[in-house]
């Protein structure tokens, strides 16, 4: 081959890797609802439209153990939680699989069971698994054999006020070198801990900013802005939406009016400057502005949507494009879709499954599943809601109670969980 020849077919070789690159697969999902923490997975190639009786199961995992924690995945791995009964024993675990032959690799336990189980998702990074029990437990383990590294309880070492009424359910999140999370209450709304050790860097102390809610925890997940400039840490806690500074831990602001007083659960939209939020228990949903304040930070209010117009309970919700996606009305996931920045409804829809609808986005696509196990696809446009095709999960015995866990796409496999069993579909595109 001449050297032209082989200059020509090493740039074809670099082209064809570039393209199949763009229109390939990513096989990491390595926390709560993504990279990004925000529901949107970058995956292209899949299906647009599902069969009758919805994609292809290539298999099905059972010995989850009862919970909602969704799955991390990372390096063929597949990471957990749930409840299981162990010699006699029934107690929280944080375990690994091996995707390609789904055999456990480790079980770690981390504290005590809960009546339906976890609902963090681990969060996995540089070689190690973190993850929150529902009693407070929070847990950095080695990501390849699952032995302790540290642990910390967000009440006894942290200074938490109380263990939320639902238990402690947020997934933590992992910035540079800390761990944050939120034991709650006056004295530590939020804090900042070395990840490699479980010291504490700096905890935050909670404002006065309304009646609304009770001095605790909630059940959303932290999420990172740089709204108005200041890199921040925004949390909707059982008093509404605060945020604080994450270089020192310094309360920025606050939002009370999003808390219901019951259940404050959504994990916030973050936009540059702009945070959605909604709660359900007939509460409704925010636009919040972060601006500057004479060197901090505050939030004003762009817009408010009544219980009404648009209320998310357990569900979620995405952003795309310029819209808002998810699930409406308290106990119910109707599907949705609002124009972010003005609040307005763009469409409305029955939803086909029972209860709250869980909600991620695909390639153009939206992946609801509903509590009863039903999942369904729709077109992820602001024109109209388009049905793209819906299955339920298969019965099977231990597969028992709400289906809340939230759905993830990984190397074009979708993964549901209802308690006990993971069951894995192929949706890629042929």
């Amino acid at each position: 081959m001449s050297m032209m020849k082989r200059r020509c077919f090493f740039v074809g070789i670099c082209v064809l890797v570039l393209v199949s690159g763009t229109v390939g697969w990513a096989d990491n999902w390595p926390q709560w609802r993504g990279s990004n923490r925000d529901g949107v997975c970058r995956e292209t190639g899949l299906l647009q439209q599902w069969p009758e009786g919805g994609p292809a199961l290539l298999w099905e995992l059972s010995g989850m153990g009862a919970g909602y924690s969704t799955v991390a995945i990372l390096g063929g791995r597949l990471y957990s939680m749930g409840d299981r009964q162990v010699d006699g024993e029934k107690a929280q675990y944080v375990y690994a699989n091996d995707l390609a032959t789904r055999n456990q690799l480790w079980a770690t336990k981390i504290g005590p069971a809960h009546q339906d189980g976890p609902r963090c998702t681990p969060t996995l990074d540089g070689g190690f698994v973190y993850a929150i029990g529902t009693e407070g437990d929070v847990v950095c383990l080695r990501l390849d054999d699952g032995k302790l590294v540290w642990s910390k309880n967000l009440l006894d070492d942290l200074g938490g006020a109380a263990n939320p009424r639902w238990k402690f359910s947020e997934s933590p999140l992992i910035d540079g070198d800390r761990l944050l999370c939120t034991p709650g209450g006056h004295s530590a709304a939020i804090a900042a801990l070395d990840k490699a050790t479980g010291a504490l860097i700096w905890k935050t102390s909670m404002s006065d900013i309304g009646p609304n809610g009770r001095d605790e925890a909630g059940y959303s997940s932290i999420m990172i802005s740089h709204g108005a400039g200041v890199k921040q840490y925004v949390q909707l806690t059982n008093e509404g939406l605060i945020g604080v500074a994450a270089d020192s831990g310094k309360f920025l602001w606050g939002y009370n009016r999003i808390a219901n007083r019951v259940a404050n659960i959504p994990t916030p939209v973050i936009d540059g400057d702009y945070v959605f939020a909604s709660t359900a228990y007939q509460t409704g949903s925010a636009l919040l502005k972060l601006v500057s304040d004479g060197g901090g930070v505050k939030a004003e209010e762009v817009y408010w949507l009544d219980k009404d117009t648009f209320q998310n309970h357990h569900g979620g919700f995405v952003k795309v494009g310029d819209y808002i996606y998810g699930g409406h009305n308290h106990n119910k996931g109707e599907p949705t879709c609002l124009e972010m920045k003005t609040g307005k409804v763009m469409w409305h829809a029955d939803q086909l499954g029972r209860g709250s609808g869980c909600v991620l986005y695909a390639d153009g696509c939206l992946y609801f599943l509903y509590e009863n196990g039903t999942a369904v696809l729709i077109e992820a446009t602001p024109e109209k809601y388009n049905l793209k095709g819906s299955f339920k999960l298969p019965q099977r015995p231990t597969a028992t109670g709400t289906a809340w866990p939230y759905p993830v796409i990984s190397d074009g496999r979708l993964y549901l969980r209802h308690a006990d069993v993971l069951f894995c579909y192929d949706v890629k595109a042929k």
